[in-house]
């Protein structure tokens, strides 16, 4: 996933492929006062949505040009499409850091389409196509069940509890592709290059689905299924949209989430699919990410064979998802 944090590899062949933030210190900020609820929001379906995370890692590891990218991106089109959801599959073309000519699929969901006040639901639905943070077959992709897979899980259950309940809001959710094809920090090219990851979402940035597309704010989630997850206010959403944060983390601690959405300042993620949302197409976006507390790093398993359905727990993605319904469901 993304530009995360550089780890050196035992093996020459590479090591990781995130960002160059360095292990990162944390500072904690103050809670601020908890914003009341205005509407109760239909309950989240944690099967359901588990159900959606274990389809998509049934059809293998889903990286750009292979067979198995190219069913999901069409089972994801149609399960959007069978919520009722206006569905767009953006096609756009792009090169890899290891110069891989690929086919770009932007799978984008829009509900109540007329509306004119909207939120901006996103994660990325490829896998790695190699296991750069693994002890062995490094060569080979992964699954990316928690880092891809659950984020989008979460976000087809609310697609289909938005049909259901018709909040007046509009809601686009977009599943980015080519996210994970980013560059590892050495062995495979000569040269660093952040911008080799979140291609999808750079892709859309600069090619709007809709001509002045724009969304009151936007929330990405990213590795949001293992148990006892740990989301804390990483500094990229803290720097362009530090409102949109406190109030999403205000609803969690209300919620009674204070366990997984924790009142802590991270400097941590490097560059994600919320970045060029942020910085390319102006719309103030988050990240609901998980911190791993022992290295400042991510989940053990982050671009490893181990990122399967064996870490994906039903308890997290209630959490993430009951969120997400409290925020739609209660914005004016």
């Amino acid at each position: 996933m993304k530009n995360k944090l550089p780890y050196l590899f035992i093996l020459t062949l590479f090591v990781i492929g995130c960002e160059d933030d360095a292990p990162q210190k944390k500072t904690t900020t103050k809670i601020t006062p908890a914003v009341q609820l205005k509407i109760v929001p239909p309950d989240f379906n944690a099967d359901s949505a588990y159900t959606y995370i274990q389809q998509q890692v049934d059809f293998g590891p889903r990286f750009p040009n292979n067979k198995a990218h190219d069913e999901c991106a069409k089972y994801l089109e149609n399960k959007l499409k069978s919520f009722g959801l206006n569905t767009i599959v953006q096609i756009g073309k792009g090169k890899t850091f290891n110069h891989k000519e690929i086919t770009i699929k932007n799978i984008i969901g829009e509900y109540n389409p007329t509306a004119e006040d909207r939120i901006l639901l996103f994660a990325h639905w490829d896998s790695r196509p190699f296991a750069d943070q693994d002890a062995k077959n490094l060569t080979h992709p992964i699954l990316g069940a928690n880092d891809g897979a659950s984020g989008v899980g979460i976000l087809i259950e609310v697609a289909r509890q938005l049909t259901i309940t018709q909040p007046n809001i509009g809601v686009d959710i977009i599943f980015f592709d080519a996210e994970d094809y980013g560059q590892p920090s050495s062995g495979m090219s000569l040269e660093h290059n952040s911008e080799s990851w979140c291609l999808g979402s750079q892709y859309w940035a600069k090619n709007l689905h809709k001509e002045n597309y724009q969304a009151k704010y936007g929330i990405l989630l990213d590795m949001v299924g293992s148990a006892n997850a740990y989301f804390t206010k990483e500094s990229i959403s803290m720097n362009y949209a530090p409102d949109v944060m406190n109030k999403v983390w205000n609803y969690a601690q209300q919620l009674g989430y204070g366990n997984h959405f924790v009142n802590t300042k991270t400097f941590f993620v490097g560059t994600d699919d919320h970045q060029y949302v942020n910085q390319l197409a102006n719309i103030p976006s988050i990240d609901i990410i998980h911190y791993e507390r022992s290295t400042g790093n991510f989940h053990p398993s982050w671009h490893t064979h181990n990122d399967n359905m064996d870490i994906i727990d039903k308890g997290t993605i209630t959490a993430v998802g009951h969120v997400l319904l409290h925020t739609i469901y209660n914005e004016k």
